[in-house]
C-alpha cells in the first residue's frame, strides 16, 4: 500500500482565520480547466470570504440579475480563477450572452447559467465565447442531453439530497470523460458518496461572514 505523502505546510499568524474546504474534498479527481486543476469551487460571493480560503477556485453565482460590477469585484478579489454566473432565467438571451463576453474578458475562467436557459441562448453564447459554460442541473427533469449538445461543457449538479443519485445517473449515461461539479453536502460522508457517485469536483458552501464573526466575539468574550 502507497505510503500518504507528507505534505509541508507554512502558516501566516495575520491569516490563520480562514475559511478552509473540507480535506475529504481533495480525494475527488478534479476537472483541468485552462492548464488548472480544480478540485474544489467554493461557493459565495462574499469578497472577504472570497479573500480569506483554500479552495481551488470561486463559483460566484447569485439571486440577482448578473451585473459587470459585481463580477469585475469578486475577479479582482480572487487569488483563484473564478467561474462567473451570467443568468439564463430571469436574464436570459443577448443580455445573457453579453454578460458572458465580457466575463471571459474581464477574466473568468468559465460562465455558470441557470437551469432555465433556453437551448438557443446556449447556442449563442457557445459561439460568443472562448471558455466553458457550465450549466446548472437540479433535477433528472433538467434536459442535460440537449445543454450539452448545444454547447455546455460542464455539468454543475445541484439536486439537494438527491445530488449523488443525479450524479451516478449522469455518469452511468456519459463515462468518465464529462465533467461533472456537485455539491457536496453537509458532512464529508454526504462528500465522499458525492465523490463515489462520479463528481469530479466538489462546491462548498461556506459559513457567513456574520456566523464567523459570531464566533469571534464569543472568543474575545471569553466564552465557550
Amino acid at each position: 500500500m502507497e505510503k500518504e505523502k507528507y505534505i509541508p505546510e507554512v502558516k501566516s499568524q495575520l491569516r490563520s482565520r480562514s475559511v478552509q474546504v473540507p480535506e475529504v474534498i481533495y480525494k475527488a479527481s478534479g476537472i483541468k480547466i485552462l492548464g488548472i486543476r480544480i478540485k474544489s469551487l467554493l461557493f459565495s460571493t462574499d469578497v472577504a470570504i472570497i479573500k480569506n480560503n483554500n479552495a481551488n477556485s470561486i463559483i460566484a453565482v447569485y439571486p440577482f440579475t448578473p451585473q459587470l460590477s459585481i463580477i469585475q469585484s469578486i475577479l479582482e478579489v480572487a487569488p483563484v480563477p473564478v467561474f462567473a454566473g451570467v443568468g439564463g432565467g430571469l436574464t436570459t438571451g443577448k443580455r445573457a450572452v453579453a454578460i458572458a463576453l465580457q466575463a471571459e474578458l474581464l477574466g473568468a475562467y468559465g460562465v455558470v447559467i441557470n437551469a432555465p436557459t433556453a437551448l438557443d441562448v446556449i447556442e449563442d453564447m457557445r459561439n460568443a465565447i472562448d471558455i466553458p459554460i457550465i450549466s446548472t442541473i437540479a433535477s433528472l427533469k433538467d434536459d442535460y442531453r440537449a445543454k450539452l449538445n448545444a454547447g455546455v461543457s460542464i455539468l454543475n449538479v445541484s439536486g439537494g439530497a438527491n445530488t449523488a443519485n443525479i450524479v451516478r445517473k449522469i455518469r452511468s449515461e456519459y463515462g468518465k470523460e464529462l465533467p461533472i461539479i456537485a455539491t457536496g453536502g453537509p458532512t464529508d460522508e454526504t462528500i465522499l458518496e458525492t465523490i463515489d457517485a462520479g463528481a469530479n469536483a466538489i462546491t462548498y458552501t461556506p459559513p457567513t461572514s456574520a456566523e464567523i464573526f459570531a464566533q469571534v466575539m464569543k472568543n474575545y468574550r471569553g466564552e465557550d
